[in-house]
């Protein structure tokens, strides 16, 4: 067993999600959102080389001394995956690892919207999972890739940076793909992936220009694509996709993303009552107003697209929030501090609230 598996155990008996190891600190845990101590011993630099050299392969170590980050996955055998991010920083070597379930979380599991089976069933389109990081994008993808196995018959490649979740073999053929294991960039993988008549893409992030180019002309080239973006709210996601091309091609661009946004479901964790955590989601579908909403670049209009849209499952951030606040599951103050619009929950919070530490 490697060393770094026993602080990984610990974590995970105390119902963390995420292990922060930095040299002159001990070793700490998200932990319902929070960060904890789950040690007293602060890391040196020598144990922190330890700690991560031991579960790198020497080719990947190699890469992380020169490009001083690196993703890699990370398995305890019957326990658990994790997602390894190493870097350095000013204290030296450092790493974060997150916990990829065991259990691929169903639709039921995560009280998904019923509005994502619609994006599950399309044949065409770029669908983007969007929120910060820790925002459970993966989770909610592999939710949706999961029902896609379990009900359709579909070609399936996933491109990640590891590959998280593997799924077994249900009714679609899923071929997964690493970077830098696999592949040498997203780039080459979605390149190949052109000639190897896929129904589904999955890009485990679109974080380059020509990552989002070549995704949204595999898109346009009637592919079903999921990528995952770090915005917060559907207009910021379409912006930040046409903002990313140089200024000369973004009117081309516009044309094309208007031709194929299938959706945009972004998401956020919110802080559980009595604890734990739960998502809320903004969800732009497919809408006849769409497409010359992104053309002509009135993105704020979005906004007004999914308000009209609640029949067809739209919904916005704020109302979503409010929904869990109505039922009982969100705390006012919660939504409050997550919200756009703070006016809507100000009503709602106790005396105090904001004077609290959040």
């Amino acid at each position: 067993m490697a060393a770094i598996d026993a602080l990984l155990k610990t974590m995970l008996e105390k119902g963390g999600s995420d292990l922060h190891l930095t040299v002159g600190l001990p070793p700490k845990a998200r932990i319902s959102g929070a960060l904890q101590a789950i040690g007293t011993t602060p890391l040196d630099a020598a144990t922190m080389e330890a700690l991560l050299k031991e579960i790198c392969p020497p080719k990947r170590w190699a890469e992380f001394l020169e490009r001083r980050d690196l993703d890699l996955a990370h398995e305890i055998p019957g326990l658990a995956r994790f997602r390894a991010n190493f870097l350095c920083n000013h204290w030296g070597q450092a790493a974060v690892l997150r916990q990829i379930p065991a259990k691929i979380m169903s639709f039921e599991d995560l009280k998904l919207p019923e509005a994502l089976k619609k994006l599950c069933h399309l044949n065409e389109g770029l669908v983007v999972v969007t929120g910060p990081t820790g925002s459970g994008k993966s989770t909610t993808l592999a939710a949706m890739i999961d029902y896609i196995n379990s009900n359709l018959t579909k070609h399936i490649i996933t491109i990640e940076d590891p590959i998280e979740f593997v799924h077994p073999v249900k009714k679609s053929v899923i071929v997964h793909r690493e970077v830098g294991e696999h592949t040498e960039s997203f780039g080459a993988a979605l390149k190949g992936a052109m000639r190897h008549d896929p129904d589904i893409l999955l890009v485990g992030e679109m974080r380059e220009l020509e990552t989002i180019k070549l995704a949204l002309g595999c898109a346009s080239m009637g592919m079903l694509v999921f990528g995952t973006l770090h915005t917060n709210n559907a207009p910021k996601t379409v912006d930040r996709i046409i903002n990313a091309f140089p200024a000369d091609e973004q009117n081309q661009v516009r044309v094309m993303l208007a031709g194929c946004l299938a959706g945009v479901v972004a998401q956020l964790l919110c802080k559980r009552i009595p604890k734990g955590r739960c998502a809320v989601h903004e969800i732009l579908l497919t809408h006849e107003a769409l497409p010359n909403t992104i053309r002509s670049g009135q993105i704020s209009n979005i906004r007004g697209i999914i308000e009209s849209g609640s029949t067809e499952g739209m919904i916005t951030m704020d109302n979503s929030l409010m929904n869990r606040v109505k039922d009982g599951t969100v705390e006012a103050k919660e939504a409050y501090m997550k919200a756009a619009n703070k006016a809507l929950f100000a009503p709602l919070l106790k005396p105090g609230d904001l004077t609290e530490g959040h």
